[in-house]
């Protein structure tokens, strides 16, 4: 990660081991720390500004006074507490941690705003720092949605990295032009391209990645319905064959009309038989011969 750190800051213990865990990390991003804001009021320090492909998170660094350990317990109406004791942090007399970063959101907005630039939503975190030796958990606690309380120390960056990589969920949107544009329009300032390179901003956002096409999986028919399917198919086709004959026999009855009996032969009507050609045989005593 880039850190970039003004000549003229005064950098508390809290916030110079912060820088140093901040300089650890590999994951893409610009830290600028101990920025100076122009307000109406003067010139509001803030502890620092970071710049992640998916975000801006704007961070108030705080350490504690005294060792403590335990487990962190942290709300936005009672005072934060480690273990059984009250957190005893470098916050000054009635110093609220919740209100210094509220107020750090609300300053880096404006100054955008006067610079009619729209940096987009801004997160906002308070960083407790330890003292060298002291364990202090949970590394992470919520107090409402885009306000974070998070644990760093250089001796174990893990969970701050984890933080900074996933404190803006979604696709990346900053490039390193609008990073540039961004700085400028916060600071008056802009780091150079090759140095926002080298941390690992784009020059251009990647594509999003195109979803495949959903394939309408084929449905296999049920094997019954097609059986019933073929079975009322043959029957149709006999009812139809069965109707087409008798139409056909029918039309041809109509058509040839009753048929004629033949007559018997008659007796009477019979011709007799020819008689002998030639002489008769007689035989005796015949009459007539």
């Amino acid at each position: 990660m880039l850190v970039k750190v003004d000549d003229r800051a005064e950098l508390s213990a809290a916030e110079s081991e912060f820088v140093e865990c901040l300089r650890q990390l590999p994951s893409t991003g610009l830290a600028i720390v101990d920025l100076r804001i122009g307000t109406r009021r003067g010139t509001r320090q803030v502890g620092a500004v970071i710049w992640t492909p998916q975000g801006i998170l704007v961070v108030e660094v705080i350490g504690f006074r005294t060792k403590q350990s335990g487990m962190l317990t942290v709300s936005t109406e009672r005072p934060w507490r480690v273990g059984e004791a009250t957190a005893d942090l470098d916050v000054g007399l009635g110093g609220d941690p919740v209100n210094r970063v509220e107020s750090a959101v609300r300053e880096v907005q404006v100054a955008f705003e006067r610079a009619t630039y729209d940096p987009g939503q801004l997160c906002g975190a308070v960083v407790l720092v330890p003292m060298r030796g002291a364990v202090v958990r949970p590394a992470r606690e919520t107090l409402r949605p885009g306000l974070d309380v998070v644990v760093g120390n250089a001796a174990d960056p893990t969970e701050l990295r984890i933080f900074l990589e996933n404190f803006a969920p979604g696709p990346p949107r900053w490039t390193l032009g609008r990073v540039c544009a961004a700085t400028r329009a916060l600071t008056g300032w802009a780091p150079e391209r090759g140095e926002l390179i080298t941390a690992g901003f784009e020059d251009k956002l990647p594509e999003p990645a195109k979803s495949p096409r959903r394939r309408i999986p084929l449905r296999r028919p049920d094997s019954r319905r097609v059986h019933d399917v073929i079975g009322w198919s043959v029957l149709t086709v006999a009812v139809v064959g069965v109707l087409v004959v008798l139409v056909a026999i029918i039309g041809s009855l109509l058509a040839d009309g009753p048929a004629a009996e033949p007559a018997a032969p008659s007796s009477s009507t019979q011709p007799a038989a020819p008689p002998p050609a030639g002489p008769s045989e007689c035989w005796p005593l015949q009459p007539d011969c």
